[in-house]
């Protein structure tokens, strides 16, 4: 099965404080156990690694590097998936609602992706269904 993972799944496989680490934890061992294929943009590499930088640390972007991005597929975002994503930021009109998820949720769409590794209620929102252990 293909799996699209967020920022938010990131963070809380990194932060042990965050109240989603567990069950991040026990999803991403099933994951790898279960050999999924774990896709994830460009656009959301890109904001993870800004958020764990300030929030958690150099080690922690190393650690994220070394141990997590190889075993990702990264969909790089081209123009065309920006303008969807933008696109649809614009028309949904609503504050909380970022690029990154837009993209996102192109990118799903665009892969037949209807699953996704993600502690964000607007993939919910979107219908995706996302993975609790």
């Amino acid at each position: 099965m293909t799996i699209f993972a967020d920022t938010s799944a990131f963070l809380a496989m990194l932060d042990v404080r965050d109240k989603n680490a567990p069950a991040a934890h026990i999803i991403w061992m099933q994951l790898v156990q279960e050999d999924d294929v774990v896709i994830t943009s460009s656009y959301v590499l890109l904001e993870a690694f800004a958020l764990i930088q300030n929030r958690l640390g150099l080690i922690a972007v190393r650690d994220f590097q070394d141990k997590i991005v190889p075993m990702l597929e990264i969909e790089w975002v081209g123009p065309s998936l920006h303008q969807a994503g933008l696109a649809a930021l614009l028309t949904a009109n609503r504050r909380q609602l970022s690029l990154v998820d837009c993209v996102s949720f192109e990118t799903c769409r665009r892969n037949g992706i209807d699953t996704v590794f993600a502690f964000d209620q607007h993939f919910i929102e979107q219908g995706f269904t996302c993975l609790r252990p």
